[in-house]
């Protein structure tokens, strides 16, 4: 066993920074015997639409949830055709392809892994009904050209923000740009419940209200169904924790950013590594930092032998994966997913994460580089 042990992400060390506020927090709502959609959810929803600047914010079980939902309740259904990325997290193209609709992938940016807008329209066909960008590794996508080519071929636009809360496009959120945005609130990402969590933004009043009853089994009024949702309820011990966590969120966001910087000046001067950028006039929130080199897997192995912990996102690009080889693509059709799916590694990121360890972290990635 290596002395040194430098995890991938420190939750217990996030937990310490909030104890007593956390433990508080929960301990009211087990004490007041109201557990499910509840009033601290209630009360998350219009905190994190207030943040957001979203008037419409839906608590819901996952990430996945609101990725469905959010596609159901905005009229995506069978034989309809959705755009999306291959480089990106399986839940993207399973609530596609759980509505009915198809995934149609196009090819991503060397620069950040997201969507390429200039392989969007050529990807439209008539069956074509919305458009869904992930703002992958907590770089913000290009939503105001995504946007615009979605108004120009009546499209709706639906962010998959799993990576990015509280990421900017200039000075306005993501998840905000199109007709809605989603949430994944799991115990990794930068706001993370305890359990499983997410949440919807949508501009439509309607909409939103109409995912309010499918995540209820679709009844509006209690005894009353005239259609089938499913079971997607924000519990309250998870929103409760998510409103403790939410009031530091921009502080954490801000100490990944520094965190990233000081990983760029380091790797200044490795030029046998490539560095992710983010697209002009956007902030990302650096949910995962992620380097592009050769011979990634020995680079991984040496790493966990010295004690420092990585991890690949993702191996195999969507258009690759066996569950959806129905969809008709092969290796080649997205050169530059599939060229960083063989290259990427993500490296330890986390407020709590001193200079020293990157430091350390990035000697022993030039050692086994010049080893290798």
């Amino acid at each position: 066993m290596p002395a040194r042990h430098i995890p991938l992400l420190d939750l217990q060390g996030e937990y310490r920074s909030i104890k007593r506020m956390m433990e508080e927090s929960i301990m009211k709502v087990l004490a007041s015997g109201q557990y499910v959609l509840g009033a601290e959810v209630a009360a998350f929803e219009k905190e994190f639409g207030f943040f957001l600047k979203s008037e419409n914010v839906i608590g819901v079980n996952s990430g996945t949830d609101a990725l469905y939902l959010a596609l159901r309740a905005l009229g995506i259904g069978a034989g309809d055709e959705v755009i999306t990325t291959p480089s990106t997290f399986i839940a993207t193209a399973q609530a596609i392809v759980r509505t009915g609709a198809r995934p149609v992938f196009v090819d991503v940016n060397a620069s950040d892994s997201n969507i390429n807008p200039d392989l969007i329209e050529k990807a439209i066909t008539p069956r074509t009904k919305a458009i869904l960008p992930v703002h992958l590794y907590g770089f913000s996508c290009e939503m105001e050209r995504i946007v615009s080519i979605a108004q120009k071929h009546g499209l709706k636009v639906v962010e998959d923000c799993a990576q990015a809360v509280g990421g900017y496009v200039q000075n306005i959120r993501v998840g905000t740009f199109g007709d809605a945005g989603c949430f994944s609130f799991y115990p990794t990402k930068n706001l993370a419940a305890y359990g499983d969590g997410g949440a919807v933004s949508i501009k439509d009043a309607k909409a939103a209200e109409h995912i309010r009853a499918l995540r209820g089994h679709g009844s509006v009024l209690r005894g009353y169904y005239d259609e089938f949702g499913i079971n997607s309820r924000l519990d309250e011990i998870q929103a409760t924790a998510l409103r403790v966590k939410l009031l530091y969120l921009d502080r954490w966001n801000s100490m990944r950013r520094r965190l990233a910087a000081h990983y760029n000046e380091l790797f200044a001067e490795l030029s046998e590594v490539e560095l992710f950028r983010p697209a002009p006039q956007t902030t990302p929130v650096v949910h995962l930092y992620c380097i592009q080199v050769e011979g990634r897997d020995a680079l991984q192995e040496a790493l966990a032998e010295s004690g420092i912990i990585t991890m690949v996102h993702y191996p195999v690009p969507l258009h690759r994966v066996g569950a959806l080889s129905s969809l008709g693509y092969k290796e080649g059709d997205f050169p530059v997913a599939e060229r960083i799916s063989r290259r990427i590694l993500a490296l330890p990121i986390y407020p709590e994460l001193t200079f020293q360890d990157q430091e350390e972290i990035v000697e022993e990635i030039r050692t086994a580089i010049k080893k290798a």
